[in-house]
């Protein structure tokens, strides 16, 4: 089936599949921002968490004041990063998606200079830009503070979060059908309300079953790759049928 995804490319699909990807505890195995708070930050980032986890802030408030406790140098900073265990199978879960011409978005609370060292670590070699392949919180370190700014959050957006992702997602679909995600918690549970095909795992997967919502579990993008072939053509559009005969609805097997 790993060969299935690239031979998608030119086929008679009358769909045009958009992957929207989460980043912090889906491609890494780790949740990337945790660990930063945990080896760098003063542990009340911890009360600050729990006030987001109890739905008190939004993300966007939670990442603003956890990252104004930890203090660090650039070494430290990339010393971490660098041991950030990356799910081994994602690089190339991208080339495929890529070969097929299924455009893949990395939607992230998570922080830039994370995602960007993390991935080409991994062996990505396309252009990483923020706001271009991947939305994300941005990043910057000054006089061993850390400073985050928030290019994607929207003025409309009911939850704070540091990163809109239903809005995002909203405006980057651009007629492409279906809307695939791929998380796994918390920060993923409004982004997947506008997908028509989820894979989840954590905190995500078990929300999205409380909603009864069609999600797939997965615990590595290989687990994606073995079934996304056949899952993405059950979206085709079926052919005409002859009156008197009942039409196939449209949509993913369960």
């Amino acid at each position: 089936m790993r060969n299935g995804l690239a031979r998608m490319k030119g086929s008679r699909l009358q769909i045009r599949p958009v992957i929207f990807c989460d980043f912090d505890g889906t491609i890494t195995e780790v949740d990337a921002t945790d660990q930063i708070l945990t080896q760098l930050a003063h542990p009340s980032w911890r009360e600050v968490e729990q006030e987001w986890t109890r739905g008190l802030i939004g993300s966007r408030e939670c990442l603003e004041r956890q990252m104004a406790l930890v203090e660090t140098t650039p070494a430290e900073l990339n010393a971490l990063i660098d041991a950030l265990p990356v799910d081994p199978d994602f690089a190339e879960f991208d080339r495929l998606a890529h070969a097929a011409g299924i455009p893949l978005v990395i939607v992230s609370d998570g922080l830039d200079t994370v995602i960007r060292r993390a991935l080409r670590r991994a062996g990505l070699r396309r252009a990483l830009r923020n706001g271009a392949n991947f939305y994300s919180s941005a990043l910057r370190l000054e006089g061993g503070r850390l400073r985050i700014s928030f290019p994607h959050a929207s003025p409309d957006c009911p939850h704070g979060c540091a990163t809109c992702k239903p809005a995002l997602i909203e405006r980057l679909v651009r007629g492409h059908n279906p809307v695939v995600y791929v998380g796994d918690g918390l920060s993923d549970r409004y982004a997947v309300e506008r997908a028509s095909l989820i894979f989840a795992k954590r905190q995500l997967l078990a929300h999205c079953r409380n909603r009864g919502l069609n999600v797939h579990a997965f615990d590595t993008f290989g687990d994606i790759l073995a079934v996304f072939p056949e899952l993405i053509e059950s979206f085709e559009e079926p052919a005409p049928v002859k009156p008197g005969h009942s039409k196939r609805p449209v949509g993913v097997r369960s």
